[in-house]
């Protein structure tokens, strides 16, 4: 990939990262939960892609995204070790909230989770700049 490609694909990623914690703050404020515990998730999911493709790391899994995210990122004190465990629970209750039976993430679990997200995107995307 091209540097010009490169670049746009990282603004695009933020983009959709932004875009997506617009959905999950109208969710929680319409009580869907689950669903906004997934567009939160989500959003750090594609800053984190939009840091890894500017740093010209690749992969196509979730799970490979945690790990050069960790290695990369974390492991080296670019991204707080507070961050870089958000990022780990935030894959854990979108895992859980699709596809466990019975589990319903309530009000205040995601209320919980809506500041801290919103400052991943934000760090990350001070990063790109």
């Amino acid at each position: 990939m091209n540097k010009e490609d490169r670049e746009a694909l990282v603004r695009y990623r933020m983009a959709r990262a932004i875009e997506t914690l617009q959905e999950a703050k109208l969710l929680n404020e319409n009580g869907f939960w689950n669903t906004a515990v997934n567009r939160l998730y989500y959003a750090c999911f594609y800053a984190v892609g939009a840091l890894l493709i500017s740093h010209e790391y690749q992969t196509q899994t979730h799970n490979g995204i945690k790990i050069l995210f960790n290695q990369h990122f974390v492991k080296t004190g670019k991204i707080s070790l507070e961050m870089g465990m958000l990022f780990s629970e935030l894959f854990d209750k979108r895992q859980k909230g699709d596809y466990s039976d019975l589990l319903n993430w309530d009000k205040n679990q995601v209320e919980a989770l809506m500041q801290p997200t919103t400052e991943f995107v934000h760090c990350i995307e001070g990063l790109l700049k």
